[in-house]
C-alpha cells in the first residue's frame, strides 16, 4: 500500500496569508486509506460528471501521488466543491492556484 500523503498546513497557511487575487483557486483531493479507487472514480463521475476516463485519471493521481486537482475557479465555488467531497466522505482542500 502507498504511504498517505497529507496536505502541508503550514505552508498552505503561509501561501493563504500571500493571496493573489488574479489567480483561481483549486479543489484538491487528497489520498486516504479508507476509499476504494472504484468509490473515488464513482464519486468523481457522479458529483463533477466527467466521463470514465478523466474519472479514472485523477483517481490515479489521488492514488500514486497523494492528492490531485479536481477543479479550479473561484475560491466560493472551490469551497463548494471542497465541502461537496466531505459530504462523501472524501479528504479535500482548497488552495489557490501556483503562480
Amino acid at each position: 500500500m502507498a504511504p498517505v500523503a497529507t496536505p502541508d498546513i503550514e505552508r498552505d497557511l503561509e501561501q493563504g496569508s500571500l493571496v493573489d487575487p488574479g489567480l483561481p483557486w483549486q479543489t484538491v483531493v487528497w489520498d486516504d486509506p479508507v476509499n476504494l479507487m472504484s468509490y473515488v472514480t464513482h464519486v468523481f463521475r457522479e458529483y463533477f460528471g466527467f466521463p470514465k476516463p478523466e474519472a479514472e485519471r485523477l483517481m490515479l493521481a489521488v492514488h500514486n501521488n497523494g492528492h490531485a486537482v479536481v477543479a479550479q475557479g473561484a475560491r466560493e465555488q472551490m469551497e463548494l466543491h471542497a465541502q461537496a467531497m466531505h459530504d462523501y466522505g472524501l479528504w479535500a482542500t482548497v488552495r489557490q492556484a501556483p503562480r
